[in-house]
């Protein structure tokens, strides 16, 4: 398990771009026949991936000090590969691309399997600290609340469907979901926002090798970019604006958590505040 410690916004502003990588971008969540993890200071949230070929245990490892992953945390999973399984202590769940999950804590085995080998699952996950155990969920995106918001005038009209937040799937304080894009738009949240009472974690998708985002990031009057490719993450602080423009549309997954989880508690920042 890789760690990361939190960063100032004060520091952040004389980082170099390879220094920016090195802190907020994750590069290769996917590994074949691994299970890979980010543990970020930033709130706690652990950012993680697995891709079986045979089944892959989900352990704790020795940063989390704990008998197993979810002694005292939750978490949320998302398909962005082919079917697959997951067993959550003996009861098993089919997960079709796109399909999720919910773990709540207390689960004690989890266990990732691919149907086939040659077209596995890609099982993208957060989690982040409980302290009350919520019922084990499994997650379709046609049954989750769906918002489309923006304009093709805008460059930025895209569809949100929400997996994880109060009200359709409970949590403590893990909110999560998925952003697509319409063909001819390239951005996301622009006017952008801060949201200081929660984190944010990214995970771009659907971008062809030769397309790219341009994650914006950093204080609103000191911003910063990062160039991000096909199925690799960012990890956003509260404080750092979070927006993103493509050379084609393209899909990212959100996972949020913090002080609350509200969706709609976010300060909003003017282009005319922008630098």
């Amino acid at each position: 398990m890789e760690i990361r410690t939190a960063s100032s916004p004060k520091d952040v502003k004389y980082y170099t771009t390879e220094r920016l990588r090195e802190e907020f971008l994750v590069e290769n969540l996917f590994k074949v026949g691994e299970i890979t993890s980010v543990y970020s200071h930033i709130d706690r949230i652990i950012i993680g991936a697995a891709m079986p070929i045979t089944s892959l245990m989900l352990t704790p490892g020795e940063e989390i000090r704990a008998e197993y992953f979810l002694q005292r945390r939750e978490m949320g999973v998302i398909n962005v590969g082919g079917e697959g399984t997951i067993r959550v202590d003996g009861t098993e769940y089919t997960l079709k691309s796109r399909d999720g999950m919910y773990i709540g804590m207390g689960a004690k085995e989890v266990i990732f399997s691919s149907k086939e080998k040659d077209e596995p699952a890609k099982f993208y996950y957060n989690s982040a600290p409980a302290h009350k155990a919520y019922p084990t969920v499994h997650i379709k995106p046609e049954n989750c609340v769906r918002v489309e918001l923006g304009s093709l005038e805008q460059s930025n009209h895209r569809t949100i469907t929400k997996y994880i937040l109060p009200g359709q799937i409970e949590s403590c304080q893990l909110v999560m979901g998925l952003t697509s894009l319409k063909p001819g738009s390239v951005w996301n949240t622009m006017p952008c926002h801060t949201h200081d009472r929660r984190m944010e974690a990214y995970l771009y998708l659907d971008l062809s090798e030769d397309s790219l985002v341009f994650h914006y990031m950093g204080e609103p009057i000191e911003t910063r970019h990062i160039v991000v490719r096909n199925e690799q993450a960012v990890i956003s602080p509260s404080w750092s604006i979070h927006s993103g423009c493509g050379t084609k549309a393209y899909s990212f997954i959100w996972g949020m958590l913090g002080e609350n989880q509200d969706f709609d508690d976010m300060d909003g920042v003017s282009l005319g505040t922008l630098r």
